[in-house]
């Protein structure tokens, strides 16, 4: 008995960071409601607000707990521990695309983008999270982009040769000069 008690706080703190999300995505941080989050939850006021202090609490777990752990995993780990990083990158956005297409998942776009344009210059705390997702991100890409030799891949890759030396060549100069 004592299992199935332990379970229900976190059952329902979880059905509440679902619908929250599903109700933000829709709506907006802004526009997202309460009262809508708690119907779909099928909680209560006192649930919502005993696991999450305020709105912005629930919006920052969000964040932390449902977009950050499904980019981690679909993205980042994969990436981590790839042999072929173009390929793969290909095949994750080719995937992922088709999965969003086919279920209509991400209809309205990417979850963390939405947050971040309507976030970012409102809320630090927002602001500080999504960059960090970013910033992860970007670091996974860098990562596997290390292992790649620029000439060797594009030469073997790419059949215009002008246009492939081009590239290279800019390449190796922004490198040199530590451009971005």
């Amino acid at each position: 008995m004592k299992k199935s008690a332990n379970k229900l706080p976190l059952d329902t703190r979880g059905r509440i960071l679902q619908a929250a999300f599903v109700e933000f995505y829709v709506n907006g941080f802004q526009g997202g409601g309460i009262n809508k989050i708690i119907e779909k939850a099928a909680s209560t006021k006192g649930a919502l607000f005993h696991h999450f202090p305020d709105k912005q609490a629930l919006g920052y777990a969000i964040v932390d707990e449902i977009i950050y752990p499904e980019l981690k995993k679909n993205w980042f780990d994969r990436l981590a521990s790839s042999i072929d990083p173009i390929n793969d990158i290909k095949d994750l956005f080719r995937r992922s695309m088709k999965e969003d297409i086919d279920t209509g998942r991400y209809r309205q776009g990417c979850p963390l983008n939405n947050l971040a344009l309507e976030m970012s210059q409102l809320d630090e705390g927002f602001r500080k999270r999504i960059e960090r997702v970013y910033e992860e991100w970007r670091g996974s890409l860098e990562a596997v982009s290390r292992h790649l030799d620029p000439v060797r891949y594009f030469l073997s890759n790419v059949t215009n040769r002008p246009v492939c030396l081009f590239h290279i060549t800019d390449v190796r100069i922004r490198g040199c000069c530590h451009w971005r």
